[in-house]
């Protein structure tokens, strides 16, 4: 057998082997595209201003109760100081934002500039480059998340100048979690976007537009609805509470509200429950003052929503698959 006859079989082999193949290779190259890009420099600059600025502000409010609360380090996340908001309020801004500015472009980028056909010319297959780009930009996202936990730990320790406890450091990492799959159902509504839309910036703009939508609109429509759906007609206590319960179950069909209850019960611990009072952004109403829920009855409490985030991760990842094979490439 001749080298060239030899050279033929083995990229035969590698054309007809696993779908998976050149999938590592994609997800790192896409990886330090993503975190070498001006975009990425843009949002680490405005992460790292917004991580300091909620800091000092939510520090100045609970250096007086050092000592006597068992979750100081919760706070770090959650207290404010007008003007400047709670840092899981910015989080809920831009954690769509960066996962959105990661995946608008990913496929229709690779169109505009002809190079999909180079691509898939090589030994790569559609399945291994859609999940290369999604893997890539859920590691990018899952890396900034983490130095951002992490700079907000470290400036609580230096400016508090207490160790957070055990069940406070488990809760910020389920939390931490919760945020990075939160951030998942927009990477993968933003990939599904760039495969539907040719143009990157209609694909910005579409992506943008349904954050906004369940961000500001999505609640006021849920209860509308539910005023139809389960209508109060006579003020009778049954007729409210299934008013209530319609109007739940429709906001939780809103990744933003999902992450609001999740949020809620983690960080937290006197929240007993998640409902109505939870249609707007961690509002206690389940708290009963002076009793803090163990961590896995937390976890009990949002669990559903916790499946929820992922389930709609995987359900938008699937779609965008499905559009992705049926799109024809050309040369």
């Amino acid at each position: 057998m001749t080298a060239a006859s030899k050279q033929l079989e083995t990229s035969h082999r590698v054309r007809e082997g696993s779908p998976w193949t050149g999938l590592w290779a994609v997800v790192f190259k896409e990886m330090a595209d993503l975190l070498t890009s001006t975009r990425m420099r843009i949002l680490e600059v405005l992460i790292l201003l917004t991580a300091i600025g909620a800091s000092y502000a939510a520090m100045s409010q609970i250096r007086q109760t050092i000592g006597r609360d068992v979750f100081l380090f919760l706070k770090l996340f959650t207290v404010s100081q007008a003007p400047i908001p709670s840092f899981v309020e910015f989080l809920s801004i831009l954690v769509p934002l960066i996962a959105i500015s990661l995946t608008f472009d990913a496929i229709n980028g690779e169109f505009n500039r002809r190079t999909m056909s180079r691509i898939l010319s090589q030994p790569i297959y559609r399945d291994a480059l859609l999940f290369g780009k999604f893997l890539a930009a859920f590691f990018t996202l899952a890396l900034v998340l983490t130095v951002i936990w992490l700079l907000i730990i470290g400036l609580g320790l230096i400016g508090l100048g207490v160790a957070p406890g055990g069940e406070t450091v488990a809760r910020l990492l389920i939390f931490l979690l919760a945020t990075i799959f939160y951030g998942g159902v927009w990477l993968a509504l933003s990939m599904v976007f760039s495969i539907t839309f040719r143009q990157p910036a209609t694909a910005a703009m579409a992506s943008l537009a349904t954050w906004l939508f369940f961000l500001i609109f999505w609640n006021i429509l849920a209860g509308l609805l539910a005023a139809i759906i389960s209508p109060v007609r006579m003020g009778l206590p049954q007729e409210v509470l299934h008013n209530a319960q319609t109007q739940i179950t429709l906001a939780r069909f809103s990744p933003t509200f999902l992450y609001g209850e999740i949020l809620s019960a983690l960080l937290n611990p006197a929240v007993r429950s998640v409902g109505l009072g939870l249609l707007l952004p961690l509002l206690p109403q389940g708290a009963i003052p002076g009793s803090a829920l163990p961590l896995d009855q937390s976890l009990l409490l949002i669990w559903p929503q916790f499946t929820g985030l992922i389930a709609a991760t995987i359900l938008l990842f699937a779609l965008g698959y499905v559009l992705f094979q049926r799109q024809e490439i050309r040369a």
